[in-house]
């Protein structure tokens, strides 16, 4: 199984649609993934993402299944800095902190300890795994016990916070350390494929990551949640 993420394209924060530009990245997207072979295509409630997936679906000629807890998270919480915008505090933890992830627990770092951002996590990854077992795929500590035997792609349209959380959760890293060092672009395509060996444990693989060679030409880079939701 391969789960194919995709983050929206550019968008207008204020009326949570996509731009001239995010639309223009978007239509690249769907022609990059016809290719993909992607059989059930899933995406966040919120405008933006479904307006993203819209591209790809009708190129393909599919529906689009909503997971209303893939929308994006919120921030922000009693003595947390910058607002508690977690991109902003990931990146003080690691240069300016020197934060040791394999010896402390980010949950209780102050930036998180009260930071609705740490709920959200939990939610998202909650839910995912739900999702995860009815594709045949049951999350037991850090392992994957495969319990299917069908081979399909899916394809997940989401958001910076709430992909970055699914990220972290299935590959056993760190929250802040995925959002410092694992960024991604609009619409940039990541696939994490999960093997296919009935009744045996399974890590998922990265396969790709912030591919986002679609839209050269058209995005103005790398660029981070601007807004709480």
């Amino acid at each position: 199984m391969r789960i194919v993420f995709v983050r929206h394209g550019e968008p207008d924060y204020e009326k949570d649609c996509l731009t001239e530009t995010g639309k223009k990245q978007a239509a690249a997207a769907a022609l990059r993934l016809e290719r993909e072979g992607i059989s059930e295509i899933y995406a966040s409630p919120m405008g933006r993402a479904a307006e993203t997936a819209a591209f790809t679906a009708g190129r393909l000629g599919l529906p689009v299944h909503t997971l209303d807890y893939m929308h994006e998270i919120s921030w922000g919480g009693p003595d947390t800095p910058s607002e508690g915008h977690p991109w902003t505090l990931s990146d003080w933890m690691i240069s300016r902190e020197d934060f040791d992830f394999y010896r402390e627990d980010w949950r209780k770092h102050p930036f998180f300890r009260n930071n609705i951002a740490t709920e959200y996590f939990d939610t998202v990854s909650k839910r995912f795994d739900a999702f995860l077992l009815e594709q045949g795929y049951r999350h037991e500590g850090t392992r994957f016990l495969c319990e299917t035997d069908k081979e399909k792609t899916v394809a997940v349209f989401s958001h910076g916070g709430s992909g970055a959380c699914v990220l972290a959760h299935l590959l056993a890293l760190p929250f802040p350390y995925v959002c410092t060092v694992l960024p991604y672009e609009f619409t940039s395509i990541i696939i994490l494929e999960f093997p296919v060996r009935p009744n045996e444990y399974v890590h998922p693989r990265i396969e790709l990551f912030n591919d986002a060679a679609h839209i050269r030409g058209i995005s103005r880079g790398l660029r981070f949640q601007e807004k709480s939701e």
